[in-house]
C-alpha cells in the first residue's frame, strides 16, 4: 500500500485541517497516511474523529517552521521540523510522498536537502492546476520555486509539465505554450525569446507563445514561465476568482427577480463554484525532486488536504518521477545543457 506523509503543522489552521483532510482521504481512498507533527496536538484532534480501522499513524516532530521564517535558514536549523521529519520518512521509511501546506520555500529547501533533485533536473518547478472554459484543467509552471530562470530551465519545466499532463490527466499529446506578452515569435523579453527557440526544438507539442488571457480558455494544456511571472499570474487569478464570485453573490442579492432566478439556478451556481474552487484540485506538485512532494496553500481547508493526498497517491501510482527521468534520458537531456 502506498503511504503518504502529511506535514500536520503547516497550514494556517494546523493541525485541525490536516487531520480532518487525512481522515477523509483514508476513509474515501483507502490511502495509508502518516501524520507528522507535535503528537499531543495531533492526537487531540484525531480523538474528535472516527478513525476506527483507518490506516493512519502519527510520528512526532517537535519543531514547526512558520510562514514568516527564512526558508533556507529554517530548513538548515530546524532538524526536527514536521516537514524535515516527513522528508526523512520518505528517504528512509517507506513513505512515497509528502503533503504540506507550510512555507513553500522551506518545504522545497528541506526536501531538496534531505533527498535531492532528480539527477536529470537542474531546478524543481512548482506546478499548479487551473480551471478552463473547456473543462479540462491547464497546468501552469513554474509558479514560485524559481524567480530567476534561464531558457534551458523553462525547457525542462515544459518537458516535466508534458509528463505531468500525460500521466495524470491522460492527455495523449499535451499542447505546450510559453507565457509571454504576445503570440508573435518576436514578442517578450530576452528570456522568453531564447526559451521560444529552445522549446521549438524540444520534442514536445509546442504551440508557441500564449498570453495571460489564453490561460483559462482551454486551448493549451501546459503553460510554461519563470517562477516570478507564474506566481504573479497565479495570485492574480486567485484574487480575480474570489472577487468575481463575491461580486456575483452581491448581484444575486440585489433584487427580488435575481433572488428568484438564483433559486432556480442553484445547482448551476454550485457547480460553477466547485469548478473554480482551488481545494478541488489539491496542492501544487514540486516537479523534479526525488520523492513526491505536494505543496498546498497556507489557508487550505480539509478538502484541499484530502485532494492533495489523492494527487500524491496518483503521482506515486503513475511513477511520475521515473517517467520524467526516463523521458529526459531518452531525449539526451542533461543538467545545464538542455537538449543535446
Amino acid at each position: 500500500m502506498i503511504k503518504i506523509a502529511v506535514d500536520a503543522m503547516g497550514s494556517d489552521q494546523a493541525p485541525a485541517v490536516e487531520v480532518e483532510g487525512a481522515v477523509q482521504a483514508a476513509a474515501q481512498y483507502g490511502i495509508s497516511i502518516v501524520l507528522v507533527g507535535q503528537e499531543d496536538r495531533v492526537h487531540e484532534i484525531l480523538r474528535s474523529h472516527d478513525t476506527s480501522g483507518l490506516p493512519i499513524e502519527v510520528v512526532h516532530a517537535s519543531e514547526v517552521i512558520t510562514m514568516e521564517e527564512s526558508a533556507a535558514t529554517a530548513a538548515r536549523r530546524k532538524k526536527d521540523s514536521s516537514v524535515r521529519v516527513a522528508a526523512r520518512l520518505m528517504r528512509d521509511s517507506g513513505v512515497f510522498g509528502i503533503v504540506s501546506a507550510g512555507n513553500t520555500g522551506a518545504v522545497m529547501a528541506t526536501v531538496k536537502m534531505v533527498l535531492g533533485t532528480l539527477p536529470v533536473v537542474d531546478r524543481p518547478a512548482l506546478s499548479t492546476v487551473l480551471p478552463t472554459q473547456k473543462g479540462k484543467p491547464a497546468i501552469l509552471l513554474d509558479v514560485g520555486a524559481n524567480v530567476d530562470c534561464k531558457p534551458h530551465h523553462l525547457e525542462q519545466f515544459a518537458i516535466m509539465g508534458d509528463v505531468y499532463s500525460r500521466a495524470i490527466f491522460g492527455i495523449r499529446r499535451p499542447r505546450v505554450g510559453l507565457l509571454s506578452i504576445g503570440e508573435e515569435d518576436s514578442k517578450g523579453n530576452e528570456l522568453t525569446k531564447e526559451a521560444f527557440k529552445s522549446l521549438k526544438r524540444a520534442p514536445i507539442n509546442f504551440i508557441g507563445n500564449v498570453e495571460g488571457r489564453d490561460i483559462f480558455k482551454g486551448d493549451v494544456d501546459v503553460i510554461v514561465c519563470d517562477g516570478f511571472t507564474g506566481n504573479v499570474a497565479l495570485k492574480l487569478s486567485e484574487g480575480l476568482i474570489e472577487t468575481f464570485t463575491a461580486m456575483l453573490g452581491q448581484e444575486l442579492q440585489k433584487t427580488l427577480s435575481a433572488k428568484v432566478g438564483y433559486i432556480f439556478a442553484q445547482k448551476a451556481f454550485r457547480e460553477f463554484k466547485r469548478r473554480l474552487d482551488y481545494s478541488e484540485y489539491g496542492g501544487a506538485p514540486l516537479l523534479g525532486l526525488k520523492g513526491i512532494t505536494i505543496v498546498c496553500h497556507g489557508r487550505s481547508n480539509a478538502n484541499a488536504i484530502k485532494n492533495a493526498i489523492r494527487v500524491a497517491n496518483e503521482f506515486c501510482k503513475h511513477n511520475v518521477n521515473r517517467v520524467i527521468e526516463t523521458e529526459f534520458t531518452k531525449l539526451g537531456i542533461s543538467r545545464t545543457a538542455g537538449v543535446t
